[in-house]
């Protein structure tokens, strides 16, 4: 056998008797260990370890929530070019080198994998039989056709391989659009017809997590209007076809209580049919731990009376929400708000120098507080420090009255601004790691019901649409009986103590016809001047009160050609550079300066046009 090219730098093993997949370092192995049985089940476990790469680090928010309608730039970070569009966004940005390589690493080593399972020599180990042999060949499958489908939606038509390198390799031509989706179709066909229904190991795909991602894959290809994707008449078909099977296999079901989903002992819960493995176990984190919940996060441990701690996180105030973002929720009748966001600190200030602020003589001239209170706590541990509310015009005398420090919304700014707590870790190893064991969501059940909507929609079928996006209401609304946030009466205009339910608030007309006319609630763009571009931005803006911050953003509005539209619409940094063609990233320059035409370096004519319009 030849030698083969591998790319592995980490492998993940499964350890011991565990129940989910689990990483332990493998690191220069020699070629000979990939001919064995242990070998090659080490191999087919790293390409797992692409997966986690999303979620890794400052690439979670860059390359899937800078520069789109949700999320602007916070005070901190060094790349917020990506967010603004400025000349710094090229070819030679190490991001975008870093996704191109660790994508197409994990693809290699599928096709390594594809080729070395038929031919291993059992041992008595994981992949004695040919029944478990054929079923880690669709896991790759999987996931060979899951990093062609995250790269194809970031740079267009790239390099196609479907066999294991063999030999040094230096020609790689850039694939049409249209082929890539044909190959990602077959590839999860394939492991939809071999997985099985439940895996004895959480994290491994299963033939419902393929299913889910057929059914994104033929929406995002059949739902292409002007771009060239190879879309078919049945694409649409395809996709509600696939998405309604998931959603009516039994095998998930949507989480009760919507905050629920974000309680971290509640991880392995039911909706989730797809999510990266991590863990808190300190031999395993190996610096690549979940770093998402640091970014998301205000800078709460500088207020008074706080200070940093597990349970509040460690504020990295990379990312905020956009004014679109607050008001695109129904926020008074639609849980999914307030269940997302952290709006209130409790005083944890426990250690010297304590920083609880005292009424000052200042505040008693100004009527802010009684004489007797001069010199007294404002408050004391426990009680509520820090307050955002999404109040306008708010004074200074009435923020002043307060005995917490309140942030309404005239009043953000890069440091302050609601938390998004989708990735908090209070199970992190200490108050100061960076690295989290809490698993990154790829796929959950909500979103299979919104792939089934815009199917629905978009073959003009409303009525089944308002159907799936029910479902997801009927979670979405306060309960008979359950309390809502102080919120609900303080800012959103209800009523103290008032338990009853809010769905029908909420609920879509069953006919359809919510669609025919334009809420003020769903901010849509000019250009939505018809039902069906009007049920398109509506979609969006569905996926944003449901799925927001769960790095689908960049993905989401790039298939569904309205990038542009609502960049310059509703975020205001990039508005004046955003252009048509960023809805496609650079060709990293690295790889072009590595690619060979003829058994010859490219010249400088053939890398300009082999880079993507515009870069």
């Amino acid at each position: 056998m030849k030698k083969l090219k591998l790319f592995i730098i980490a492998a993940t093993l499964l350890v011991g008797c565990a129940d989910k997949l689990d990483e332990e370092v493998v690191s220069q192995a020699p070629f000979s260990y990939f001919n064995t049985e242990a070998g090659v089940d080490a191999l087919i476990n790293g390409v797992y370890n692409s997966l986690r790469w999303q979620f890794n680090g400052e690439q979670s928010f860059t390359l899937w929530n800078y520069g789109v309608d949700e999320y602007i730039q916070a005070a901190d970070g060094s790349n917020k070019f990506v967010d603004t569009y400025t000349n710094q966004l090229n070819p030679s940005f190490g991001m975008f080198h870093d996704m191109w390589t660790e994508y197409y690493k994990g693809i290699n080593n599928a096709n390594i994998g594809l080729k070395l399972i038929p031919t291993v020599k059992a041992e008595g180990g994981a992949l004695t039989s040919a029944g478990v042999k054929e079923q880690r060949m669709a896991e790759l499958r999987f996931l060979r056709g899951y990093f062609y489908f995250m790269l194809v939606q970031q740079f267009g038509p790239i390099p196609l391989n479907l066999e294991a390198i063999e030999s040094l390799e230096l020609e790689f031509p850039r694939a049409p659009v249209a082929d890539v989706y044909k190959a990602i179709i077959s590839d999860l066909r394939a492991a939809e017809a071999v997985l099985p229904g439940t895996q004895s190991q959480r994290g491994r795909i299963t033939s419902w997590a393929a299913r889910h991602f057929l059914a994104k894959v033929y929406l995002t290809r059949g739902s292409a209007v002007t771009d060239q994707r190879g879309q078919k008449a049945t694409d649409l078909d395809s996709a509600a076809y696939y998405a309604d099977m998931v959603i009516n296999s039994g095998a998930f079901s949507l989480v009760p209580n919507f905050a629920d989903l974000w309680n971290i002992a509640n991880e392995a819960n039911p909706e989730i049919i797809l999510a990266a493995q991590f863990n808190n176990n300190a031999l395993l984190l190996n610096n690549s731990g979940n770093r998402v919940h640091l970014y998301f996060q205000m800078t709460y441990d500088v207020k008074p009376g706080m200070e940093r701690d597990i349970t509040y996180g460690r504020p990295f105030r990379r990312i905020r929400p956009t004014s679109y973002t607050i008001n695109v929720f129904d926020r008074k009748n639609d849980s999914r708000f307030y269940k997302s966001f952290r709006t209130a600190y409790f005083s944890n200030d426990r250690t010297a120098p304590f920083t609880i602020p005292k009424w000052t003589q200042e505040e008693v001239d100004k009527g802010y507080v009684a004489a007797s209170k001069l010199g007294q706590n404002k408050f004391n541990v426990g009680d509520t420090a820090v307050f955002i509310t999404m109040d306008q015009g708010i004074s200074d005398a009435a923020i002043g009255k307060k005995s917490y420090l309140w942030i309404p919304q005239n009043k953000w700014n890069n440091s302050d601004f609601p938390t998004l707590i989708k990735w908090m870790d209070p199970t992190r190893l200490d108050v100061g790691t960076e690295f989290a064991g809490r698993d990154g969501i790829m796929a959950r059940l909500a979103e299979t019901y919104l792939i089934a909507a815009e199917a629905y929609g978009r073959k003009t079928d409303y009525v089944t649409a308002a159907a799936r996006i029910n479902k997801l209401r009927e979670r979405a609304a306060y309960k008979a009986g359950e309390v809502k946030p102080v919120h609900f009466y303080k800012s959103e205009g209800g009523t103290y103590g008032d338990v009853t339910s809010t769905e029908a608030a909420i609920t879509l007309p069953a006919d359809g016809s919510y669609w025919d006319t334009a809420p003020a609630l769903e901010q849509y763009p000019a250009t939505a001047t018809d039902k069906a571009s009007r049920f398109v931005h509506f979609i969006l803006n569905e996926r944003t009160r449901e799925l927001l911050g769960e790095l689908h953003r960049w993905n989401d509005l790039v298939r569904t050609e309205t990038f542009y539209d609502r960049v310059k619409q509703f975020h205001s940094l990039a508005a004046p550079n955003v252009q048509p063609f960023h809805k496609l990233r650079p060709i990293p320059q690295a790889h072009l300066e590595r690619v060979f035409t003829a058994g010859r370096p490219l010249t400088a004519e053939e890398r300009a046009a082999n880079q993507n319009q515009g870069y």
